[in-house]
C-alpha cells in the first residue's frame, strides 16, 4: 500500500518550505564565519495591474513562524540525506531558532511600492532562510486582500462573502483567501474551517443537486426551510427563476404563519440585473421586503459595479473564483532584498532593480483627514512635514512577539478607516491613479553615495 502524501504543512517541518539555495547560501555563511547582522527589506517593486493600493496582510502567520522556527530530527536527517551540506551545519540546524527584530506595516493598513513592508533585522543565517515563507505568505494574502478590497469598494456598502474555497489553489489558500478577504472588509467566508480557525462569520445557502434531489422544487424549498428555519436562502435558479421566486414566496409565507422568516433568495445565473428587479417585485408584492437577494455566479468588481448601475436590488454578493484568485493580478511581485549588513548600507543596481540602501521608516502624510502622500526616509530621518505618522512599527524582538495581536476583527476595522482616509480617485475600479511615494532627502543621497561609490569602484579595476 502507498503511504499516503497529504502535503501539509506543521510546525516540525515548516522549516523547509524554503528554496534550498536558501539553505546552501545559510551552509556557506556558516563554513565562512558570515553570520553578522543584516537587514533585509519585504517589499513590492512596482503596482500589479488593475491597481491603485495595496493592503498589508499574513503578518499574523510570518509572526507565528517566526517566534516557531526550528529544525525537527526528521527535517536535519533529510538535509542530510541530500548530501550537500556540511555536518557542522546541520548540527548548527538542531538549536536554530529566530533572533532577530521585526518591524512591519501593519495588516489592514494599505500601502504602495518600494515601501518595506516587512523589515528585518537578524544574524545572516536567520534572516536568509526565512525569505521564501516570508514571500510566500505576504505576497498571497496582499495580493486576495488588495484584490478583495476592490470588490468591497464596487459593492457600495452591501456585503461581500468570500465564495471561493472549491476554486482556491489548495487547502491553505483556501484558508487564507477567507482571513485575507476578511481583513479587507467582506462579512464573512462559506469555507467552515475559516470559521472555525479565524472566527469568521460562516454564511451558506443550497447547491442545485439540493433542489434537484427532491421531486420538485417546492418539495426541496420547503424540506430546506423546515430543517433550517432560522437559516434559509434559497437557490431559485435550478429550473426557471420567476417560477423559483413564486415557489419561494409559498414557502416564505408558510414560514410565517409558524413565527419564522425566509432569510433570502440566490440568483446565480442569467441576467442578474433584470432577473433581480422582477424576483425583488415579486417578493415585495406578496408583502415580503425582509427578504434579501443574494446574487452570485462569476461575480467580480466589474460585474457587481455594472449591476449595481443597473440599479439590480442586491443586497449580498458572493463572490467566489475572481477574488480566492485574484484573476486579474494572480502574482504580487513582492521581493526581499538585503538593505544593510556589518559593511555598512547596502544597494543593489540591476536594471530596472534597484533597491534602496539602509534601515528605512515609511511615513504617510494626512491633511483634512485624507491620504496626501507617502515618504520613505531612513529609519532617524524626520520628514519636514507635520501631520504625519510612520507605518512601520515594532512588532518583534530578540525572536518574540512584543506585544498582543490585534483581532481580525480590529485589522477588518483599521481596513476599514484606512479607506475612508484613501482619496476617492484611488477607489476608481476602471481608472489607473498613481499616488506619490516620495524618497526622503538622507535617504536619496545615501543612494547616489552608493551608486557613485561602486561605478568608482568599477572603474577602478
Amino acid at each position: 500500500m502507498v503511504k499516503p502524501t497529504y502535503g501539509f504543512v506543521t510546525e516540525d517541518n515548516m522549516c523547509l518550505l524554503t528554496d534550498l539555495y536558501e539553505l546552501t547560501m545559510a551552509d556557506s555563511y556558516f563554513r565562512r564565519g558570515k553570520n553578522q547582522l543584516t537587514t533585509f527589506d519585504l517589499f513590492v517593486r512596482s503596482m500589479p495591474e488593475h491597481r491603485n493600493f495595496l493592503v498589508s496582510a499574513g503578518i499574523e502567520q510570518i509572526l507565528f513562524y517566526l517566534e516557531r522556527l526550528h529544525f525537527s530530527k526528521e527535517c536535519i536527517d533529510y538535509l542530510r540525506s541530500l548530501k550537500l551540506f556540511s555536518s557542522e551545519f546541520l548540527e548548527f540546524l538542531k538549536d536554530f531558532r529566530f533572533s532577530g527584530e521585526v518591524y512591519v506595516i501593519p495588516e489592514g493598513e494599505i500601502y504602495f511600492p518600494r515601501e518595506p513592508v516587512v523589515r528585518i533585522t537578524a544574524p545572516r543565517i536567520e534572516a536568509q532562510i526565512i525569505e521564501t515563507f516570508l514571500l510566500n505568505t505576504f505576497n498571497f494574502q496582499s495580493a486576495i486582500a488588495s484584490k478583495a478590497a476592490r470588490v468591497v469598494i464596487a459593492a457600495q456598502g452591501r456585503g461581500v462573502v468570500d465564495f471561493s474555497p472549491r476554486r482556491d489553489h489548495g487547502s491553505d489558500a483556501a484558508l487564507k483567501v477567507a482571513r485575507a478577504s476578511y481583513i479587507a472588509g467582506c462579512i464573512g467566508t462559506s469555507c467552515t474551517l475559516a470559521g472555525m480557525i479565524y472566527g469568521i462569520p460562516v454564511y451558506g445557502t443550497m447547491a442545485h443537486s439540493y433542489v434537484m434531489s427532491f421531486p420538485t422544487e417546492l418539495d426541496a424549498f420547503r424540506a430546506f426551510v423546515e430543517d433550517f428555519p432560522n437559516n434559509s436562502i434559497l437557490l431559485i435558479d435550478t429550473y426557471e427563476t420567476l417560477q423559483g421566486a413564486r415557489h419561494a414566496v409559498i414557502v416564505a409565507k408558510e414560514m410565517e404563519k409558524r413565527g419564522q422568516r425566509l432569510r433570502g433568495v440566490r440568483l446565480d445565473s442569467g441576467d442578474i440585473a433584470e432577473l433581480s428587479k422582477q424576483v425583488r417585485k415579486i417578493l415585495d408584492d406578496a408583502g415580503l421586503k425582509y427578504v434579501k437577494i443574494l446574487a452570485s455566479g462569476d461575480l467580480n468588481e466589474y460585474k457587481i459595479k455594472d449591476l449595481l448601475e443597473k440599479k439590480a436590488p442586491i443586497d449580498f454578493f458572493g463572490v467566489g473564483t475572481e477574488m480566492g484568485v485574484s484573476k486579474d493580478a494572480p502574482a504580487l511581485g513582492g521581493v526581499y532584498k538585503l538593505s544593510e549588513d556589518d559593511r555598512g548600507p547596502r544597494i543593489k543596481l540591476s536594471s530596472g532593480k534597484v533597491t534602496l540602501p539602509g534601515k528605512k521608516q515609511v511615513y504617510r502624510v494626512i491633511k483634512n483627514g485624507k491620504m496626501v502622500k507617502d515618504i520613505i526616509t531612513l529609519e532617524d530621518e524626520k520628514p519636514e512635514e507635520k501631520e504625519v505618522y510612520p507605518l512601520l512599527i515594532k512588532v518583534m524582538e530578540k525572536g518574540k512577539i512584543i506585544e498582543e495581536l490585534p483581532s481580525l476583527k480590529k485589522i477588518q476595522e483599521k481596513f476599514m478607516e484606512r479607506l475612508d482616509m484613501l482619496p476617492d480617485e484611488l477607489k476608481e475600479i476602471e481608472e489607473l491613479k498613481e499616488y506619490p511615494v516620495e524618497i526622503g532627502k538622507e535617504l536619496s543621497a545615501l543612494t547616489e553615495k552608493l551608486i557613485a561609490e561602486y561605478y568608482k569602484l568599477e572603474m577602478s579595476i
